[in-house]
């Protein structure tokens, strides 16, 4: 059967069986996901507890991960660099620091329960089986195990551990782009305080505080010591599921050097997206130099022009992004003053340097995913 002769009824039809197919591999994912963090979770508990206990050591927990191997060899991984992995994941989540920290945490970020107990009946003996092991902060059920690896090797403080957990879950992120995310100090870029962004902006989506970075960091390019904005721009395309990767995940491809015409003359701008959650167009001009009053002014001007001519009744007032280069915050705070347009500048830098300073809490953060 063709796709041109199927009924509108007919395709109504197939897309909820779909739907339903999309749902249940959803949660087939969900379901695998919780069972890795719940063994995960039992196994550190228990280990966790012999080794407090002063009756096991390194040499033990070697001998257990050979045991195990030799015991079913279908169970693959289960090293003893996993299962320490396994204790710090206990050890960690299960502190009195964390528990009481995200005891804090808006409830429907931890969702219809802060503590899980989960059911370990089909033991044969339940006699070792404690309270604490059974109980586990909901809030872990966010991300999977292989995550959860990557945050409690690479993050030092409660806070980043939350940010990244929650993170990973808001853009549905694979342990690559979260690996990605935490050597770009996301963490921090998020919840930077949003000083180059138009009164407008602000005004017109608050939520643009903790959606859109101010710094962009673009070292999957390549690029060379000297460039052109063409270069760039074309880097950009070439790997542009980083780039959204970077930006966000709302970031939906439109158009590059996207042709406007007014009073008929074409200008174009450098790169066009459209925003799921804002619901509306992002235009983004770049520029290799320093930060430049006048590019605001261009883009400006193309945002007047795509929502004169292109914004669609149900879509919000389109959005602005200048990145360059190098930027001097006095004159982009001078320039800024004066945008009567949504718009913000944004730095990008070839190369990563972490290290930023937060200004902006996670809790913050947190109420913004619940709202």
């Amino acid at each position: 059967m063709t796709k041109e002769i199927l009924t509108d009824n007919m395709k109504l039809d197939f897309s909820r069986v779909l739907e339903i197919i999309q749902y249940h591999r959803t949660q087939a994912v969900q379901v695998i996901n919780h069972a890795s963090i719940l063994t995960a979770w039992h196994v550190g508990a228990y280990v966790s507890n012999k080794i407090k206990n002063a009756k096991w050591g390194a040499k033990v927990v070697q001998q257990l991960a050979e045991y195990i191997h030799t015991q079913d060899p279908t169970l693959k991984g289960w090293s003893k660099v996993t299962i320490y992995r396994m204790v710090k994941l206990y050890d960690t989540y299960s502190s009195q620091q964390f528990v009481s920290y995200i005891a804090k945490l808006p409830a429907k970020v931890l969702g219809s329960q802060e503590i899980v107990s989960s059911e370990m009946t089909q033991l044969r003996d339940l006699s070792f089986v404690s309270v604490e092991m059974t109980q586990i902060p909901s809030l872990l059920l966010r991300t999977g195990w292989t995550n959860h690896q990557l945050i409690l090797q690479r993050c030092t403080t409660i806070d980043q551990y939350i940010f990244y957990i929650l993170y990973a879950e808001y853009e549905h992120l694979k342990n690559k782009e979260l690996e990605r995310a935490i050597k770009a100090d996301t963490y921090s870029r998020m919840l930077s305080d949003k000083k180059w962004q138009s009164e407008m902006l602000k005004n017109t989506y608050p939520q643009t505080q903790l959606l859109l970075k101010d710094k962009a960091i673009l070292e999957f390019l390549g690029l060379p010591k000297q460039y052109k904005e063409s270069r760039l721009r074309k880097g950009i395309v070439e790997h542009m599921r980083e780039f959204i990767v970077e930006l966000g995940k709302d970031f939906l491809f439109v158009d590059e050097e996207h042709a406007l015409e007014v009073g008929g003359k074409t200008y174009r701008c450098d790169l066009l997206f459209f925003h799921r959650a804002l619901q509306c167009l992002v235009a983004i001009e770049l520029k290799t130099t320093e930060f430049d009053p006048r590019d605001l002014g261009q883009l400006e001007f193309y945002l007047e022009a795509l929502d004169q001519t292109e914004r669609r009744s149900n879509e919000n007032p389109s959005i602005g992004i200048l990145m360059c280069k190098d930027a001097n915050s006095e004159v982009v705070r001078y320039a800024l003053n004066r945008s009567m347009s949504p718009t913000m500048v944004s730095m990008y830098e070839e190369h990563l340097k972490v290290g930023s300073v937060l200004q902006r809490s996670l809790e913050e953060f947190t109420n913004f995913l619940v709202k």
